[in-house]
C-alpha cells in the first residue's frame, strides 16, 4: 500500500496541563522514537496520511494484534504489552510521584473508532470482500453496482481502493473521482475521504481551506470523526480564526457520536473552561467515556482521579486496576504509577519486583524516577535480575518498544 509523505504540524498548550497527543480522525498511528520521549504536556495534532476511520460505509479490515505476554515475575501482577507512550497529566498517585512528561502519537489509531456496520443492500457482496482481504473480488462488484446506478457506497468502497492501492493500482485521482461521486449522491463517509485527501495532500496539493469545506459537509451528514477533526481545526485555528467554542461544539457533536478521542478533547475543554464554562461533572462523564472506549490518555487520567479521589470516589484498587490497564498498553506515565503502586503495596499487592520491572520500561521511555532508581537499587542482584528479564522479555514480545 501507497502512502502520501507524512505532514506532522503540532499545537501546543491550548488545554492547559492535561494533554496528550491529539491527531485528525483518519490518521494512522505513529510510534517513532521521539513520540515516546519526555515532553511537556499539551495538546498536539499530527497529520499524516488517508486513513479511513470512525463511521466508514466501507470501513478498514481489521489488523492482527499481537496480545502476548511475557511472564511476570514471581508474584507480579500482570505481564507487559505494547509500547508507544501516551500522555496523561503528572498528578501525584498518593505517592508523592512529581509531575511526569512523556508523550504519544495518533490515537490513534487515535483509538480509531468503531468501524461502521456491515451496509445492507446490493453491497454486501463488495463489503463482505473488502472486508475479507479479497480486493480485486470487492473492485469487481463495487464497479458493477456503481456502474449500474447511483450506489454511494459502491462509490466509497472504489474510492477507498484506489486510494490506498488495494488489489488495483493506487491512483488517488481516481479515487478522488470516485469520493466525489460518492459525495454528490449524499455520502458522508466520501465527504470525510475527501476532507483527508485535501488536508494531507494525497495525490494533490495540501488545501485546508477544501478540507475544511469537506469536513463541514460531512459533519453536517452526520459524521462524528468530521466534526472532531473541525473541532482540531478550530482549535488550533488552522487556516481559520482559533475559536474554542467552535472547537468544543464540534468536539461535542463527535463525542456524542462516540469518536473517543473527541470525548477526550471534550473533557479536557470543560476540565478547563477552554471555549465553553468550566463543568467539571461533564468533563469526568466525556472523560470516562472516552476510557470505557480504550482511550489510554483517559485511562490514565482517570485513574489519577480515582486512585487520589479528585472529583470522584476515592478507590486505590480500581485507580491501580486502571493504571495497570493503561500501562499493559505501553503508557510511560500509567507504568510509571503502576511501578509506585506495586513499590508500597497500594491498591496492588506490593511486589517490588514488578515494580522494578514496570519503572525500567518506563525508564526506556523517557520518564525517569529517582525514587523507583532507589527501588532497583535495594533489591538483591537475584531479584534485580528477574525485573531486568522480566522487562526484557516484554520488550522482545513487543513492536517498536524501546529497550531500556
Amino acid at each position: 500500500m501507497r502512502r502520501p509523505p507524512a505532514l506532522r504540524r503540532f499545537l501546543r498548550g491550548a488545554t492547559g496541563p492535561a494533554g496528550r497527543d491529539l491527531l485528525f480522525q483518519g490518521e494512522g498511528p505513529r510510534r517513532d522514537k521521539n513520540s515516546r520521549q519526555s515532553r511537556t504536556l499539551a495538546l498536539r495534532v499530527a497529520v499524516a496520511g488517508l486513513l479511513l476511520l470512525a463511521g466508514l460505509a466501507v470501513p478498514l479490515r481489521a489488523e492482527a494484534q499481537t496480545g502476548e505476554k511475557p511472564p511476570a515475575a514471581s508474584g507480579a501482577t500482570g505481564a507487559k504489552p505494547s509500547a508507544g507512550a501516551k500522555t496523561g497529566n503528572g498528578t501525584k498517585t498518593g505517592n508523592g510521584t512529581n509531575g511526569a512528561k512523556p508523550a504519544p502519537a495518533p490515537a490513534a489509531p487515535p483509538a480509531p473508532a468503531a468501524a461502521a456496520p456491515v451496509p445492507s443492500g446490493p453491497v454486501d457482496v463488495a463489503f463482505g470482500a473488502y472486508q475479507a482481504g479479497n480486493y480485486l473480488t470487492a473492485y469487481k462488484e463495487a464497479m458493477k453496482r456503481a456502474e449500474a446506478g447511483t450506489d454511494p457506497a459502491a462509490m466509497t468502497l472504489l474510492g477507498e481502493l484506489y486510494a490506498r492501492g488495494y488489489g488495483i493500482p493506487y491512483d488517488p485521482a481516481k479515487a478522488a473521482q470516485w469520493y466525489e461521486r460518492a459525495a454528490k449522491a449524499g455520502s458522508a463517509n466520501a465527504m470525510f475521504a475527501l476532507g483527508m485527501m485535501n488536508l494531507t495532500g494525497q495525490g494533490r496539493a495540501v488545501d485546508e481551506t477544501a478540507a475544511q469545506k469537506w469536513f463541514e459537509q460531512s459533519a453536517k451528514a452526520g459524521n462524528p470523526a468530521a466534526a472532531y477533526n473541525l473541532g482540531l481545526i478550530y482549535l488550533q485555528g488552522r487556516g481559520v480564526t482559533q475559536d474554542f467554542t467552535k472547537a468544543a461544539t464540534y468536539f461535542k457533536q463527535g463525542a456524542d457520536g462516540g469518536v473517543a478521542d473527541a470525548q477526550y478533547a471534550l473533557s479536557v475543554l470543560l476540565n478547563a473552561g477552554n471555549g465553553v464554562p468550566v463543568d467539571k461533572a461533564a468533563a469526568l462523564k466525556y472523560l470516562t467515556a472516552a476510557a470505557q472506549q480504550d482511550h489510554v490518555t483517559a485511562e490514565v487520567e482517570l485513574a489519577i482521579a480515582t486512585f487520589n479521589g479528585n472529583g470522584v470516589p476515592k478507590d486505590e484498587t480500581a485507580g491501580a486496576a486502571l493504571f495497570h490497564k493503561a500501562a499493559l498498553a505501553g503508557n510511560a506515565i500509567a507504568q510509571n504509577r503502576y511501578a509506585r503502586v506495586l513499590s508500597v503495596g497500594r491498591g496492588a499487592p506490593q511486589n517490588k519486583v514488578a515494580a522494578a520491572a514496570w519503572h525500567m520500561l518506563a525508564k526506556a521511555q523517557g520518564l525517569g524516577d529517582p525514587y523507583l532508581d532507589g527501588v532497583v537499587d535495594s533489591l538483591s542482584p537475584e531479584d534485580r535480575k528477574k525485573a531486568e528479564d522480566v522487562a526484557r522479555k516484554w520488550i522482545a514480545l513487543t513492536p517498536n518498544a524501546v529497550q531500556p
